[in-house]
């Protein structure tokens, strides 16, 4: 990964004792009086460190506010019902968080300049879910990418190209088939890489998925097999494909987790895996010479149709029951300086969300750059679908071998028994 800039390099040691250091230091007590405390709540474990070294330098530019790092992983929905939310949090977004916004709980942030530096199609993705009329609401921080890891020796030693079209996709699963390669690494015991890995690809490849959920929202509670938009309708081509695609996982992939995948895609035994960009770290760290690629899962002849799947990894909100929206306003803008922001995306594997953001430089992820550029990017189907609906259920039994069409029609009743309450 390219260096960060020399303004923020130090940061880059931070991490064991010397983070958790820099972690005591940021709630310490001295000058209690004179500085202004603010609740910063994040809880993304593996940078937990890398954030709490920003906080004290954050804190020794304004010694006027003292950030106090919450990394308690508390219930937001707990934190907001008792009327005590954190100044300022840098979350995940997703539509769980989206709740939030819906209800008009987190501050405006669309005057802010940094608001405007960020890329259209990256705000479209905030757009997934329910918004507060008239509010931007949350401020997109981190975008993660997730497609097809590969091979290349792999790849290589076969003939064969990475495909663009659905039909190459499965030629080439036919090609590692026949030379007793297992094409895909499976690991259903963990319903949620289904979820995230089969299913969103597959769907995210064939399906405009912001337009989808508009659509469904539209549309109210008269969700079902019969209505002009539905899951049924909808997901049925490309969950069908996805099932076909699972074929060519190998025999154990019931049995086979999260852990297993790593451990057996770092060491060579199969050609692709679904996973993203938190796999590639401890892939890196069972085989540090593994050479690896990526690319979007084609579903379609069309390569003009090839996407690559999304998340809001981290975003920065303010709660309207802050009791220190300035302070916070200050820590949000410090946080979003483009030599800030830009280091924390090359230390995490992410890509900017700005405008202007640099590509990445690990040559792990950058064939998805071209596709992030143009805004070929989706966020996944999973991720618009509350967790009150147990999908990432549904996900795993469909691979398990449950009846597509009972699947579906479940979900288009699950979905309409919602829109009803609400």
């Amino acid at each position: 990964m390219g260096a960060p800039p020399a303004s923020v390099s130090r940061r880059s040691l931070i991490a064991g004792t010397a983070g958790l250091a820099a972690l005591s230091l940021v709630g310490c007590t001295g000058g209690r009086g004179e500085a202004t405390e603010l609740r910063f709540y994040q809880t993304k474990r593996e940078v937990i460190p890398y954030v709490g070294g920003l906080l004290q330098d954050f804190r020794e530019e304004f010694p006027g506010i003292r950030p106090i790092h919450d990394t308690s992983e508390g219930t937001l929905n707990g934190m907001f019902v008792r009327s005590s939310p954190p100044d300022l949090a840098l979350q995940l977004y997703n539509y769980e968080m989206a709740r939030f916004v819906g209800r008009g709980e987190l501050s405006d942030l669309s005057d802010l300049p940094e608001t405007q530096a960020i890329a259209d199609p990256v705000m479209e993705q905030v757009e997934i879910y329910p918004q507060y009329e008239g509010r931007t609401s949350v401020l997109p921080y981190s975008m993660m990418a997730a497609s097809v890891i590969y091979n290349k020796e792999i790849f290589d030693e076969h003939g064969v190209e990475v495909p663009t079209t659905y039909s190459e996709f499965i030629d080439a699963c036919e090609t590692f088939e026949a030379a007793d390669v297992t094409p895909v690494y499976g690991t259903y015991g963990d319903a949620w890489t289904v979820k995230q890995g089969l299913v969103d690809y597959a769907v995210g490849g064939m399906v405009d998925v912001i337009d989808f959920f508009e659509q469904l929202r539209a549309q109210g509670p008269d969700v079902g097999p019969d209505s002009p938009v539905s899951f049924s309708k909808v997901l049925r081509e490309p969950l069908e494909k996805m099932l076909e695609i699972a074929q060519y996982t190998q025999g154990d992939a019931r049995g086979r987790n999260y852990g297993d995948g790593n451990n057996a895609f770092a060491s060579g035994e199969a050609a692709m895996y679904f996973q993203g960009p938190w796999a590639l770290i401890e892939v890196g760290q069972i085989n540090p010479d593994l050479a690896v690629g990526t690319f979007p899962l084609p579903m379609t002849e069309d390569p003009a149709d090839n996407k690559v799947r999304v998340n809001l990894d981290l975003a920065l909100w303010i709660p309207e029951g802050s009791r220190n929206q300035e302070e916070a306003r200050e820590l949000l803008q410090f946080l979003a300086r483009p030599e800030i922001q830009d280091a924390y995306n090359d230390h995490a594997l992410g890509f900017g969300v700005r405008t202007d953001a640099p590509d990445v430089t690990d040559e792990r992820i950058a064939e998805m750059q071209p596709y992030v550029d143009r805004g070929a990017i989706y966020q996944g189907v999973s991720q618009g679908i509350p967790l009150t609906i147990p999908f990432e259920s549904y996900c795993q039994d469909l691979v398990f071998g449950a009846d597509l069409e009972n699947m579906l029609s479940t979900l288009d009743a699950d979905w309409a028994r919602l829109a009803k309450r609400s």
